[in-house]
Order: structure tokens, then sequence, then C-alpha cells
């Protein structure tokens, strides 16, 4: 990230916009430059803004709703399977909101009733040790909770789910489009475009400490009919008036 980030500054570029990692990086830089950033982990505590509605300095952005919706998402997984008392979760033990992803799946789980099983993994090698670690403790269903890791290796975990006949959710609609039972998130078009609309003003002359950080409004469920049915799963009228998109 930091080569990158260099040779951005090196073709004196007016604005940045990226990930939390990128705002990282310009914030080690000291770069001073507008930057806009999507971040899944709180911008105040990183020190890329003082606060949400008055960031103060050269970096503004958006805030997605990730830790916050993984209760949400375990929740919409337990009405597809509402006898299920053993469920699992699978978190990117290096993602940065991992340890707040655990907390709102334990909330959650108690509010259930169902018994959580808490599965780590630090690359997709651990994937198949994570599988049979899930069968040996009879997890009914899966949660793989939100991380750029198991966003890229979302084929290879949506295989393994369907090589054991698990039912998966997970955030994004592509997890769900690859076979994944249901994802349940942000809006990726809508982040991006918003991504957008702020790089346009900072060009047009708005100062970063002007543009408050905002958070999304609009959040995607999508089900897969097709994985429904190879599972046997029966979706209720009221989850599929629910959906943004069920896949044939």
């Amino acid at each position: 990230m930091p080569s990158l980030l260099a040779d951005l500054l090196r073709n004196q570029v007016s604005v940045i916009v990226g990930s939390l990692q990128g705002a990282q990086a310009a914030k080690s830089a000291g770069v001073t430059i507008p930057v806009v950033f999507s971040t899944s982990d709180d911008p105040v505590k990183h020190g890329f803004v003082e606060t949400l509605n008055r960031p103060g300095g050269n970096m503004t952005g958006v805030y997605l709703f990730t830790a916050e919706l993984e209760g949400k998402r375990l929740g919409l997984l337990h009405d597809l399977l509402p006898k299920a008392t053993i469920m699992a979760v699978l978190l990117d033990a290096r993602h940065p909101v991992a340890d707040a992803q655990l907390r709102e799946v334990q909330a959650a789980s108690a509010r259930l009733g169902v018994q959580l099983v808490v599965l780590r993994a630090n690359s997709d090698h651990d994937f198949e040790a994570v599988f049979a670690s899930l069968m040996k403790q009879k997890a009914e269903a899966l949660l793989v909770c939100s991380s750029p890791l198991f966003y890229n290796k979302r084929d290879q975990l949506v295989a393994l789910a369907a090589h054991h006949n698990i039912p998966a959710a997970s955030e994004l609609r592509d997890f769900a489009t690859a076979g994944g039972l249901l994802s349940y998130g942000n809006s990726l078009s809508d982040v991006y475009r918003q991504l957008g609309v702020y790089a346009g003003r900072l060009l047009k002359g708005t100062k970063p400490a002007d543009l408050p950080v905002v958070r999304p409004t609009k959040f995607e469920l999508v089900i897969n009919l097709k994985t429904a049915r190879r599972l046997g799963i029966n979706i209720s009228d009221n989850l599929l008036l629910l959906a943004d998109e069920a896949i044939e």
C-alpha cells in the first residue's frame, strides 16, 4: 500500500479514494491532499477524523455497517432454519473488526437461544480445517463474517459449504450469487456512488473538513433459491417479500 500511495503522489493526484488500509497509508505518510475513505472500522479511532460530523482534517468518507449487521445476518439465517440449535461463525482472525463482530454475533445467538461455534481463519489455507471442525461440532449453519479475505475467497467457501451441505450466509450479494444461501449487507454500488460524489465535490473545491462522514442507507437481502432447494430449505413468503433479489 505505501508503494501504491507513493505512485499516486508522483502523479500529483488531487484526491485519493481508498479503503481503510489506503487511509492508514496516507495518514502514516503525512499526506495533506484530500482523502475519501471507505472503512468498516471506526475512523475516529484510527485518527482519520476528529468526529463523524466534523472531520476536521483532510479526510472524510463512508463508515460502513459491518460488525453491527453480523447479528442481523445470524438472525436471518436462523429465520431460514428455525429448528437449528448449533450455529457456527467464521471470523477473519486478522480483520481489525473481528472482536466487534464476535460480540454482535454472541449477543444475537443469546437472543436466539442457539449454541455458537466460533471458528477463525488466518488465510484460505485454513478453510479445510475450519469446515472439518464445523462438522465435528455438528453445526447446522455457518455465518461467514465480513472481511476482504472471505470476500475474495467466496467461491472457495461456497464450494466447501456445498460439499458439506451447510447453509451459509455472509455480507455482500456476491456471496449469494456465487451459491451461498443468503447475503445481507451494505449495497456496494451505493457506497461507491457516495465515494464518487464526495470525490467530485472535493475536486470542485469543497474541503474534507466540511463533508461529514456518512453511513450507508441502502442494504440488500439476496436469497439463493437454487441453493435452498438443494439443501431442502423452504423459504417463507414473508422472507421472500423482504428479499431484494431471489436467485432462481
